[in-house]
């Protein structure tokens, strides 16, 4: 299922540009993406070395600038690919560890936090992302900057029914905990089974009410009264953190 994104410079909604350096050659890396076209400076061509059978169309940096959003930092390399095949929920469960840790979304939107979110999953080894399929950003440039790599390496699982998907990961054993600042417990205290599922919702909104109860445990990081909230993506390190060191 193509996940569709609207680009500059006329690209193909369905076929994601990605740009920088890093991500760039994540996606090159990745045996199971397909890199249809390059756009790059010569420095940068030197750089990538590209494999023969891409395309490479040499270009300067204001070219480049034309082929993404305005201001985005391509590094003077943009790429053309094919987006990745769908993961599907029952193989991760079938594959996870018995200390595996599942990091579910419910309906936080923003590329660049869920680029983090990603690059913070890959540090610390999580089994897979869960997000629904239509509120979440598809693959696309902003985002793979953001993940540094990650969204080539990270099992991205889209599903149709949140609720339905935490239900099944309860039935793989997996103890679901969302995150909720008016929590009474802290999430040291609500870690339990080895196997984890930790849930965020959006910011300001949080976890919708009947995601929240699809969760085994409500639990909140123990933040000073000074603030309010965390960004979410640093409250997923944080909470990716203190759930590996638990195991």
């Amino acid at each position: 299922m193509a996940r569709k994104r609207k680009n500059r410079g006329g690209a193909n909604p369905n076929r994601p540009r990605l740009w920088g350096k890093h991500a760039v050659a994540a996606a090159l890396d990745n045996p199971d993406r397909k890199v249809l076209k390059a756009w790059a400076t010569r420095e940068a061509a030197n750089f990538m070395q590209f494999p023969s059978d891409i395309p490479v169309v040499m270009a300067e940096a204001p070219d480049l600038a034309r082929l993404v959003p305005a201001d985005s930092p391509h590094q003077g390399v943009v790429i053309e690919c094919e987006p990745l095949e769908d993961v599907w929920l029952g193989d991760v469960l079938a594959e996870a560890g018995e200390e595996a840790i599942i990091l579910v979304l419910d309906q936080v939107t923003d590329p660049h936090n869920v680029g983090a979110i990603l690059r913070s999953a890959a540090a610390f080894d999580v089994a897979a992302i869960v997000t629904q399929d239509r509120h979440a950003p598809p693959e696309g440039g902003a985002l793979a900057k953001a993940a540094s790599g990650a969204l080539e390496t990270i099992p991205w699982v889209r599903v149709v029914n949140l609720n339905r998907a935490l239900e099944e990961m309860a039935e793989a054993g997996f103890w679901r905990i969302g995150l909720a600042g008016e929590a009474e417990s802290t999430l040291a205290e609500a870690l339990g089974p080895p196997r984890v599922a930790l849930v965020l919702g959006a910011e300001g909104p949080g976890m919708r009410a009947n995601v929240r109860d699809h969760c085994d445990a409500l639990a909140k990081l123990p933040i000073s009264e000074q603030m309010e909230s965390l960004n979410v993506s640093n409250a997923a390190a944080i909470s990716l953190y203190a759930a590996r060191v638990a195991r």
